[in-house]
């Protein structure tokens, strides 16, 4: 192998390891094992096992950002959130491994992590939200609310089906965009809490005055 080839194949490998084993469940060792080299390869190439890990991490963020920013970049709101529900969903399907090193290896070492990219995609959204709100009168600040709200249910959908794989993709990405343009659609400008309650309770009021008007035109 040349010494571009060689690198890769240890990068591939790092990245099966350390999705099956872990970031400390991966050592050099298990490593250099799996690729038939020596352990100085391994050191030559990336300084360690953490150099190996962060290049690893940085490509799958990398792969992942790209795959988020450019469905949202155009077409309709709701096209939108479904295309942003669909790549996210097809990148676990596509890209196991890499999802499990960013969602369930965290690494202290590493600058960024899958919060760093899910802070990228908000800062996207709420750009989005923000000339929306503007557009239907809507406070313009509290879009990154709003858009924190929305990735944060499409990752957390994301996290679930990487273990269920069922529903069909296209099935949990439909739902999760049910339940996101179906509450876009209907915001209140001014929403309170308690406002179910008295919603119910003038739900109650209204039926009483029908049993009460029903009961009058009876007994004339």
């Amino acid at each position: 192998m040349t010494g571009k080839q060689r690198r890769e194949q240890l990068i591939s490998i790092g990245r099966s390891a350390f999705a099956e084993q872990g970031f400390d469940g991966t050592s050099v060792e298990d490593i250099a094992a799996r690729a038939s080299v020596s352990k100085p390869v391994v050191y030559e190439h990336f300084g360690g096992k953490e150099g190996l890990y962060a290049v690893v991490v940085d490509r799958e963020m990398q792969d992942l950002e790209r795959r988020i920013t450019a469905s949202i970049s155009e077409g309709s709101w709701r096209d939108r959130i479904e295309q942003a529900a669909m790549a996210l969903l097809t990148y676990v399907e596509e890209e196991t491994d890499g999802f499990m090193i960013l969602v369930r290896d965290p690494s202290s070492k590493q600058d960024r992590a899958f919060s760093t990219l899910l802070n990228t995609a908000v800062s996207q959204v709420s750009h989005i939200l923000g000339t929306a709100f503007k557009h239907r009168g809507f406070d313009e600040n509290l879009a990154v609310l709003y858009a924190q709200a929305l990735v944060g249910m499409v990752s957390m959908t994301a996290q679930w089906w990487l273990d269920e794989r069922q529903p069909a993709k296209e099935v949990v990405a439909a739902h999760v965009v049910n339940l996101c343009w179906n509450g876009l659609s209907d915001l209140e400008t001014g929403p309170q809490l308690g406002s179910s309650k008295l919603g119910t309770q003038l739900d109650d009021v209204a039926v009483e005055d029908a049993v009460v008007n029903t009961e009058k035109h009876t007994e004339e």
